[in-house]
């Protein structure tokens, strides 16, 4: 049994045929610190109400810098270290996704 399966076992979401250009960028609805200077362009930065930057979204939840059409960052090169280390298949990705598939998708059982 391969790491992918055993998340798939101990989870219900479907990692296995998931890809970060197939997921829905769920990961881009959380929020998102800036901790460290990647070259952000200044109008994707906001600050919250505790004066930490983080990155911008628009009214639909999406970050800005989410291109809506391919569902792909426009600033790949320039995103925060956060984005960066975020791996498609590890444990926040798996909870993220699933938890937005129970909340937008409840007839699959938490599978995307």
């Amino acid at each position: 049994m391969n790491l992918t399966d055993t998340i798939n076992k101990t989870d219900n979401t479907d990692n296995s045929k998931a890809t970060c250009s197939s997921c829905e960028a769920i990961c881009c609805r959380m929020k998102v610190m800036i901790i460290t200077d990647t070259g952000v362009p200044d109008h994707y930065i906001d600050t919250d109400k505790w004066g930490s930057e983080t990155m911008a979204r628009l009214d639909d939840g999406w970050c800005a810098a989410l291109n809506r059409n391919t569902m792909m960052c426009s600033i790949y090169e320039k995103r925060p270290l956060i984005c960066r280390e975020f791996a498609m298949g590890e444990d926040e990705c798996v909870s993220a996704r699933s938890n937005y598939s129970e909340k937008h998708y409840p007839d699959t059982e938490g599978k995307l």
